[in-house]
């Protein structure tokens, strides 16, 4: 690699050191607390796959370009070189990294892995050997952005074929629009996903708590966090934020991802309104008597995954717990839970990259916890988690249902407000 290129590459490396990270790349004792902590050691024991070993990789180019030992000593075996050797390991490391910073609970100097990873990530973009996949639904994202009224009609369109489904579950206020978008004066701006099924259980919800809501043209994931990608994720997440400060919306809510709702509540800078996740919304019409839920909806034994990105990272964790018992379900908690649960193994772009085989692999630990659950049924709040768990139920034989409390809430819905 020539001089040009390792310069920049160097200068990009260096945007990454604060002093959190700089501490995070000297303090490290080596003292494997970590190493029980990561769900793909668990089930894959390569020291590769262990927090410390990813964080390693990195560790060594900062000893090589910014340590005196990579000035002096490059040869004793503790640097790499910015070459095809450190980028595969990098690569590596960073994408076999689900980023569900369980580890962080374990490290006594609080060494946040994940952030690590984002050198490396950074490092990949400058030399183009980010995952293609990644890169390009970053790129339509940004791009939808800027040309969503193109299609804003054939949306609105698209989704007047959802209506019967959300009125099957709950009554449309008088005067309002089943499914509402771009609605200026509304409280409350929804982003959802592509597809119906994360559009209809919660406009069903809201519509029977009477609120004064409105659907995103945007949807909520935010493929530039995964990529690593700062700029890009900045881009995605104002769309959303552009949108929420000229309808003049209260309150931004988040289908269930995990790292959208991460993102836009802690990541997308000031704004004016308040993010939260569509489980905290459930939770509030809940205590407010705005819902009520039909009991013995959900047979046998009920069980719960908490996401990541929305449990650990973001505190909602005793919000769907009470949002289960108003389901009145038979519940089991699984082992470890709330913030000490095992990651479900597809989060930080692993499912859009594809990668089953790995992932279940890596996730056998995680098919195994929820196995001794012995439920007939696990939910969980996150798309991610969701389509990650079904895959482990079927290529493990764990012979469960995989559901979305968001509809299990909008299935049980029985009771509807008077008025918002």
């Amino acid at each position: 690699m020539d001089e040009v290129m390792t310069n920049y590459l160097k200068g990009l490396f260096e945007t990454k050191l604060n002093k959190a990270m700089r501490l995070y790349l000297d303090t490290c004792a080596r003292c494997g607390l970590c190493v029980d902590a990561c769900h793909v050691y668990a089930s894959m024991p390569e020291t590769k796959y262990t927090p410390v070993g990813r964080a390693e990789v990195i560790r060594k180019l900062f000893r090589r370009y910014f340590k005196l030992q990579g000035t002096f000593a490059p040869w004793l075996g503790e640097t790499i070189p910015l070459s095809d050797i450190g980028f595969d390991q990098a690569y590596e490391a960073a994408f076999s990294c689900t980023g569900c910073r369980r580890c962080v609970g374990f490290c006594p100097f609080g060494i946040d892995t994940q952030q690590v990873m984002g050198i490396a990530k950074l490092l990949l973009i400058g030399v183009e050997r980010q995952p293609q996949i990644l890169a390009m639904l970053s790129d339509m994202s940004v791009a939808k952005g800027e040309t969503y009224l193109d299609s804003a009609e054939s949306y609105v369109e698209a989704l007047k074929n959802l209506e019967p489904q959300v009125e099957a579950l709950a009554p449309t206020p008088e005067g309002r629009a089943a499914i509402p978008v771009g609605a200026a004066g509304a409280d409350i701006l929804y982003v959802g996903l592509s597809g119906a099924h994360s559009i209809v259980p919660a406009a069903a919800i809201m519509n029977a708590a009477r609120e004064n809501w409105t659907l995103s043209y945007f949807e909520a994931v935010n493929f530039g966090a995964w990529l690593g990608d700062a700029k890009k994720q900045a881009k995605i997440s104002a769309r959303i934020v552009e949108e929420a400060e000229r309808l003049g919306v209260k309150e931004v809510v988040v289908v269930e991802c995990g790292t959208a709702t991460r993102v836009l509540k802690f990541q997308a800078g000031r704004h004016s309104f308040k993010v939260l996740s569509i489980i905290e919304l459930i939770d509030r019409y809940l205590a407010e008597g705005r819902i009520k839920l039909k009991a013995g909806t959900i047979p046998g034994r009920l069980t719960y995954h908490d996401p990541c990105q929305l449990a650990r990272n973001s505190g909602v964790i005793e919000e769907p717990r009470r949002v289960i018992k108003a389901l009145g379900a038979d519940f089991v908690e699984l082992t470890p839970t709330r913030e000490d649960n095992w990651c479900c193994g597809g989060g930080g772009g692993l499912i859009s990259l594809g990668e089953q085989e790995f992932r279940m692999k890596s996730s056998k630990v995680k098919a195994d916890q929820v196995k001794a659950a012995k439920a007939g049924t696990i939910c969980t709040a996150c798309e991610n988690c969701h389509t990650q768990l079904t895959e482990l139920n079927e290529h493990y034989g764990l012979g469960m249902e995989v559901a979305s409390l968001t509809n299990l809430v909008a299935h049980a819905l029985t009771g509807f407000a008077e008025k918002n």
